[in-house]
């Protein structure tokens, strides 16, 4: 592992005299100017699907929009020379609060449809770990393989075959994974008109299905081989996705596999004290970016409930986080580790895995000098400064 200490914020020292020499940045540090690139290189079908999110997506962007109504006071007269982001998660030491969120398209996010494997490149590369999800256009192994040093973790969309199930977490484990993250909330799809308007969903079309075709017990499932067949294992992809999970379940899976079990999709306090007591090893506070269910309410307004009904339990976080500034905020909230989603992807579509790294070092720089102008040293000191509601 890398030593924990990073001079993160040193990024913009580099860019700087880089323009001494007459060289821009390759790739913007602002999200506006990176989703309007980003939007361009996908073409409009991955847009859709990347960018849309559920409903009139009034959810999807109250949910990046929510960071402004919170805000942290700055403390003067505070060395801050030297940052520490560093945490423990798992029994990990990791360097950063960051982690990247599982996106289920990645894998068409790159010109040459590897980038489930760039993502896990730009892991290795920062430091940041990479949460693959099972849709993926390579196979879990191969990923976790990219991510070099770095720790990964492995999302679950639990299939109704509980043999599937099973092989999946075992493959994960054996690979090397740290944890398995059981979405909750996607055992069918939301209301996506970005989607239904272009008539597309892209794992009927037999994209990022690597996860399901290499497993030989999907692989038994099938009169012929995937390569042979692809309708009809894409309708057996279709038929057997998306198993309605109930408290009951966690004993199941905790059963299967000795990896911490990480449910993802909790935002409501009254769930993280159901997950305490049923044995979760941590919650994940997400409302899938907002495009699983409109009308919700933002995540971030929803962190503190969820962090205090948790307990002692790891509580990772993601939704709306489109900046270090943002990232800061969750932690400021009680958040353990923040993840990016989006934002990493549109670097992956605009440079592969040296894209998604400049996007995660562009986040984990803002946050290293806010944290040093607002006189917070540690994330001890974010955590104890908090945020205030400012309307």
């Amino acid at each position: 592992m890398q030593n924990t200490m990073h001079n993160f914020g040193g990024m913009q020292n580099e860019i700087y005299n880089a323009g001494l020499q007459g060289i821009l940045p390759d790739y913007p540090v602002d999200f506006a100017t990176l989703e309007a690139r980003a939007h361009e290189a996908l073409g409009p079908m991955m847009t859709n699907y990347v960018a849309g999110g559920c409903g009139d997506e009034h959810t999807q962007d109250t949910n990046a929009s929510a960071f402004r109504h919170w805000g942290m006071i700055p403390r003067m007269m505070v060395d801050c020379t030297e940052r520490d982001l560093s945490i423990d998660l798992f029994g990990m030491k990791l360097p950063s609060p960051l982690f990247m969120a599982p996106i289920g398209l990645n894998g068409e996010a790159t010109q040459d449809r590897h980038g489930d494997m760039a993502a896990a490149q730009a892991s290795a590369m920062t430091g940041v770990p990479f949460c693959a999800s099972t849709l993926s256009n390579d196979p879990m192994e191969d990923v976790f393989a990219a991510t070099g040093e770095t720790p990964a973790f492995f999302q679950l969309y639990t299939p109704r075959n509980k043999e599937l199930a099973a092989s999946l977490i075992k493959r994960a484990e054996k690979a090397g994974y740290k944890a398995i993250v059981v979405t909750l909330d996607t055992w069918l799809t939301g209301w996506r008109p970005r989607d239904l308007n272009a008539s597309n969903f892209p794992q009927l079309r037999g994209k990022v299905m690597q996860n399901y075709f290499s497993d030989p017990v999907f692989r038994s499932l099938l009169e012929k081989p995937p390569e042979e067949d692809p309708k009809s294992a894409i309708m057996m992809f279709a038929a057997i996705f998306g198993q309605v999970l109930t408290w009951e379940d966690i004993e199941w899976f905790k059963s299967v596999t000795d990896l911490p079990i990480v449910l993802k999709g909790i935002c409501h306090p009254d769930d993280a004290k159901r997950a305490v007591d049923h044995g979760a090893d941590a919650v994940y506070c997400s409302n899938h970016g907002g495009r699983q269910a409109n009308g919700g309410i933002a995540t971030i307004d929803l962190l503190s409930d969820v962090v205090k009904a948790s307990g002692d339990l790891p509580v990772l976080f993601d939704s709306g986080i489109r900046s270090g500034t943002d990232a800061v905020k969750a932690l400021a909230m009680g958040a353990t580790a923040v993840g990016v989603g989006r934002p990493y992807t549109y670097g992956l579509a605009l440079g592969g895995a040296k894209g998604a790294a400049w996007v995660l070092r562009s986040i984990l720089a803002e946050a290293d000098l806010l944290m040093a102008v607002n006189g917070y040293p540690t994330l001890a000191d974010v955590r104890e400064a908090g945020v205030q509601r400012t309307d």
